[in-house]
C-alpha cells in the first residue's frame, strides 16, 4: 500500500470515530488495533503493539503530569489560589484597568497550575466578566485578558501540557519546561503593555472607581502572607530544575508537597479539599496516560506502514526554505485548533511534525515551544476557536460572538509577536543551554 493511502486510512479512521462521538483516547486505540491487524499481520501483531504501548507508560518522564495536576487542584480546592488572586487585587489599588491586570496575573497562576485552558476560561469567565462589566469595563478589558491567559499558562512552568508534549515527542521534559520561562515573561510583558496602551487610548473602557486605601504595612502583609508563599512554590519548582537540584519528576513532587504544607499552615487543607484534589488529578491523569498509550502505538504504525517516512520525503521534496515549512506546520495547527482540542491535535501531529522538524534541522525543544504557542493561539482564533465558545457559554447574556472575537484579537497579536521573536531570536527559548 502506498504511504498516502496508509496515512489516509489511519488518520481517516480516527477522525470518523471521533466524529461519531467516541472519546479521543478510545478512538486512537481502536484505530491502532485495526491498523496493526492490517499493516503488521494479525492477532500477534496487535498483542505486540499493545505491549509496546504499555512500555511507553512506564517512562519516568510521565511522573510530573499527575503531580503538577495535583498542585493545581490543591491550589484551587483549598482556596490558596483565591487568596493570591484577592491579594493581587487589593495591592493594585486605583491603577486604571486594575481588574484586567488582576485577571492576567491571577488567571495565569491558576491556569498554569490547573493545566486546563478551557477550565481556566470557564472559571474566570463566570467569576470575573460579570464583576468587571458591573463596574463598567468594556469587553476588550474583561474578556480579552481571560482569553489571553492561556498563552501564558501553556508555556510557563509548571505546565502539564508541556510535559505531555515533551513525552509524546520524546524530548527532554526539563529542557522544555525551562525553555518557557523567558518567553513566558516576554508574553506577560506584552499583555501588560497592551492593557496599559488600551487604558490610555480608551480611559472610559476601564473606569477607575473608589477603593478604601490599603496602608503600606497591610500591603506588605498581603505580599508576605498571600503572594510570596503561593508564588514561591512555582519559583522553587523552576529553580530546582534550572540548577539541576532535581529532575522534573522530583521537582514536581516537591511542588505538590509544598502546596500540601501551605494548606496545613493556612489551615485550609480539609479532607474534602484533599479528596476533590486527588480525584480531579486522577481523572485527568488517566486520560493523559491513555493518550500517551494511543500516541505511542500510533507512531509505531505510521513508521511501520511507511506513512511517516513517505510524508517527510514528500514535504521536503518541495525544496522550500525551512521557515516556510515551519509556517506551513504552524498554519496546520491553527486550522486544526478550530475544530479539535489540543491533546487530540498533539496526537495527530507529533508523530509527523517532529520527525519533519528534525529533518529540517530545527532544535526540537525550540520547535516544541513554537508548537505549544500555536496550539494555544488556535484555541482563540476566530471563527471557530474552542475557547471563544467556552467564553460565550459563561459570559453574561447579550454578549455576542463578534464582541468576543474583537476582544481576543489583540491578545492573539501579542502571541504572534512572541512567535516571531522566537523565530528571530531562538536564544529566548534556548537560554539555559
Amino acid at each position: 500500500m502506498e504511504w498516502y493511502w496508509a496515512l489516509a486510512l489511519l488518520i481517516g479512521s480516527i477522525v470518523v470515530l471521533m466524529a461519531l462521538g467516541m472519546p479521543v483516547a478510545i478512538a486512537f486505540l481502536a484505530a491502532n488495533i485495526a491498523g496493526a491487524w492490517v499493516f503488521m499481520g494479525g492477532f500477534d501483531a496487535v498483542v505486540l503493539m499493545l505491549d509496546n504501548g504499555f512500555g511507553a507508560l512506564s517512562r519516568f518522564a510521565l511522573i510530573p503530569i499527575p503531580l503538577f495536576l495535583l498542585m493545581g487542584e490543591l491550589f484551587f480546592h483549598t482556596g490558596l489560589g483565591a487568596r493570591m488572586f484577592n491579594a493581587i487585587d487589593r495591592l493594585l489599588g486605583r491603577v486604571p484597568g486594575r481588574l484586567s491586570y488582576v485577571t492576567v496575573l491571577g488567571g495565569t497562576g491558576f491556569a498554569t497550575l490547573s493545566g486546563s485552558s478551557m477550565g481556566s476560561t470557564a472559571l474566570l469567565g463566570s467569576l470575573m466578566v460579570p464583576e468587571m462589566q458591573r463596574r463598567g469595563y468594556r469587553a476588550k478589558f474583561s474578556i480579552g485578558p481571560i482569553l489571553g491567559t492561556g498563552g501564558l499558562a501553556i508555556i510557563i512552568p509548571p505546565s502539564a501540557l508541556a510535559v505531555l508534549l515533551a513525552t509524546l515527542a520524546q524530548i527532554d521534559v526539563g529542557a522544555l519546561l525551562i525553555a518557557g520561562v523567558v518567553p513566558g515573561l516576554v508574553l506577560a510583558a506584552l499583555y501588560v503593555g497592551l492593557i496599559w496602551l488600551q487604558t490610555r487610548l480608551d480611559p472610559q473602557g476601564a473606569p477607575v472607581y473608589d477603593l478604601p486605601p490599603v496602608p503600606l504595612a497591610e500591603k506588605a502583609g498581603l505580599v508576605l502572607r498571600d503572594v510570596v508563599p503561593m508564588a514561591g512554590v512555582m519559583v522553587v519548582v523552576v529553580l530546582m530544575m534550572l540548577f539541576g537540584f532535581a529532575t522534573p519528576s522530583e521537582a514536581a513532587a516537591f511542588g505538590a508537597l509544598g502546596v500540601i504544607l501551605l494548606g496545613l499552615a493556612f489551615r485550609c487543607l480539609t479532607w474534602e479539599a484533599l479528596t476533590k484534589s486527588v480525584t480531579g488529578a486522577l481523572r485527568v491523569t488517566l486520560m493523559a496516560y491513555l493518550i500517551v498509550f494511543g500516541s505511542a502505538t500510533f507512531s509505531q504504525l505510521l513508521a511501520f506502514s511507511g506513512a511517516s517516512s513517505g510524508l517527510i520525503d514528500w514535504a521536503t521534496g518541495f525544496d522550500l526554505a525551512p521557515l516556510w515549512m515551519l509556517a506551513a506546520m504552524f498554519l496546520v495547527l491553527l486550522l486544526l485548533g478550530m475544530f479539535m482540542e489540543q491533546i487530540s491535535i498533539m496526537l495527530l501531529t507529533v508523530p509527523i511534525f517532529f520527525p519533519l522538524a528534525e529533518s529540517l534541522g530545527f532544535d526540537l525543544v525550540w520547535f516544541a515551544l513554537i508548537m505549544l504557542l500555536a496550539l494555544e493561539i488556535s484555541f482563540t482564533t476566530p471563527p471557530f476557536g474552542l475557547l471563544l465558545f467556552v467564553m460565550k457559554g459563561v459570559a453574561p447574556p447579550g454578549t455576542t460572538m463578534r464582541t468576543i472575537y474583537t476582544a481576543a484579537l489583540p491578545f492573539i497579536a501579542c502571541s504572534l509577536i512572541l512567535v516571531a521573536l522566537l523565530v528571530a531570536f531562538p536564544g529566548l527559548a534556548l537560554w539555559a543551554r
